[in-house]
């Protein structure tokens, strides 16, 4: 039998419209600007090596370097999605290897980052929420400027021990402003954890069925940034009130982690609430709640339009 590059090479001398092909692949791939510039910078390569990496060579020239052809990582036009060609040479031969390109490395700093915020049935439009997009009507500028103030000091000295407790009217956007400092958290790496509560109280009844309600309860005690939306909204008993918010408020106020509210009450207004429950009134038991309140968060009146009208 012969051998079968001989035959090959007999069939490609034979049939000359593939011979021409080959010789104007050839002639392309090598007058590529960027494959020149790199054989140049290789005297050492034989022409029988750059021949025999010809097909190498094709693929560097077809494909996008480092998202020159591409808009985004999701239009990538690559072999590879997200990956960028490179050339290099090892013991006097050709190789093409990959790299992640710059759309890549983005798409997955977005991505890690988006894992920075947990919510427990956050609206969609709340986990889009941005400072930027927050209007400056005059009755927000005190909440809108506690918001960038405590970012900065995020960015200067680490996680303050104080959260924001936002309180106001229904509608005037205070869940809007916990998106918001999530979104921007993240990009500083900062994670948070965002919590609706009374879908919280039913998350945390629904725990008994599976024997998870420890570790959920751990998990909120821990997170860097706890957000508890609408507190005040659920319809609470004694033992949630005692046994679970005030295990978790007690754990980060002894931790120094700072907790956000949201609340159609001020913390007056949220103690008489607190206090009022099935068993009749228990004012030291609801005090001993708010004090951990005010010692995680400081109060801010959020006031205004209710912008679900609009």
């Amino acid at each position: 039998m012969k051998p079968v590059q001989s035959e090959l090479k007999r069939w490609m001398e034979q049939n000359e419209n593939f011979q021409e092909n080959y010789n104007r692949v050839r002639q392309e791939v090598l007058g590529d600007p960027e494959i020149k510039e790199f054989l140049a910078a290789h005297p050492e390569l034989t022409r029988n090596e750059v021949d025999k990496s010809l097909i190498k060579l094709h693929e560097y020239k077809t494909q996008s370097k480092q998202c020159d052809r591409c808009k985004s990582f999701g239009s990538c036009v690559n072999m590879l999605q997200g990956y960028s060609p490179i050339l290099h040479v090892e013991d006097n031969e050709i190789h093409l290897s990959y790299e992640k390109c710059h759309s890549r490395r983005d798409y997955e700093r977005q991505q890690s980052q988006q894992k920075l915020i947990k919510s427990l049935y956050m609206p969609k439009e709340i986990m889009q929420a941005t400072i930027a997009d927050i209007d400056s009507d005059p009755e927000r500028s005190d909440a809108i400027r506690q918001l960038v103030h405590f970012v900065g000091q995020v960015q200067e000295k680490g996680l303050p021990k104080k959260g924001i407790y936002f309180y106001g009217p229904f509608g005037v956007g205070k869940t809007y402003f916990l998106g918001a400092l999530a979104n921007k958290l993240k990009e500083i790496n900062i994670s948070s954890t965002l919590i609706y509560m009374p879908e919280f109280v039913r998350e945390i009844k629904a725990s008994f069925k599976d024997d998870s309600i420890n570790d959920k309860i751990d998990y909120f005690k821990k997170a860097d940034v706890l957000m508890l939306d609408d507190i005040g909204a659920e319809l609470h008993s004694a033992w949630f009130r005692d046994e679970i918010l005030g295990s978790i408020l007690q754990y980060r106020m002894m931790e120094g982690l700072p907790v956000f509210f949201t609340s159609n009450y001020s913390m007056d207004q949220l103690e008489g609430h607190l206090a009022t429950t099935r068993g009749g009134v228990e004012e030291v038991k609801a005090g001993r709640i708010m004090e951990r309140i005010k010692q995680v968060s400081k109060e801010v009146l959020i006031s205004g339009d209710n912008r679900r009208d609009y």
